[in-house]
């Protein structure tokens, strides 16, 4: 050890020494009952960047897809990570965020309407023509029986306050903005979203 070299620095070059010889002793008998390296699932996949859809921050994701278009393979998303070199997230993600793939690819997603009835148990499939004319009819009569042309002073206000919508942050800002006309058209003061409008 140099004669100008203080205890402090001593004890620092010491701890890095231990530090590194460590952790090379640790890996190397693992890498030599292991064998070769697994490939991530990432290694031969195709990567594209977009941009997180669930709120205003626009956090930036790098989508791994495997396949390809143009040798007739549907491509198939099989990972989804924040974008490292994004200034708005540096790479990282939300917990929403972190769900995307789920989002995308859940093999619990609905495809079709399901429908309860009143007082039963369980879920029956109906048809999207079906699905409209009961929310349409729901809708008239909740509309004629809760809506409000003045309040008790006399003032005009026509508002109807038996009825709540939400926007959903995964919608795209255009399906938003006719939730929001939609809205204003009937009345409804109780209106909760996430969208960018």
């Amino acid at each position: 050890m140099p004669k100008d070299s203080s205890r402090r620095e001593f004890i620092k070059r010491s701890t890095k020494g231990a530090a590194v010889g460590g952790a090379v002793a640790a890996t190397a008998p693992v890498a030599a009952a292991e064998g070769s390296p697994k490939l991530l699932k990432t290694a031969h996949t195709n990567q594209s960047t977009s941009i997180c859809p669930y709120c205003a921050v626009g956090c930036s994701v790098v989508v791994h897809t495997l396949g390809d278009k143009s040798r007739n393979v549907k491509p198939a998303i099989v990972h989804i990570e924040g974008d490292p070199e994004s200034p708005i997230n540096r790479g990282t993600l939300c917990p929403k965020g972190a769900s995307l793939e789920e989002f995308v690819q859940s093999d619990r997603r609905l495809t079709t309407v399901q429908y309860r009835a009143p007082g039963s148990r369980t879920w029956t499939r109906i048809s999207w023509a079906e699905a409209v004319t009961k929310m349409a009819r729901r809708i008239k009569d909740a509309r004629d029986h809760g809506f409000e042309t003045t309040d008790a002073q006399g003032r005009t206000v026509n508002r109807l306050d038996n009825i709540a919508m939400i926007g959903g942050c995964t919608d795209t800002n255009e399906i938003n903005y006719l939730l929001s006309k939609f809205r204003f058209g009937l009345g409804l003061l109780s209106y909760e979203n996430q969208s960018r409008l």
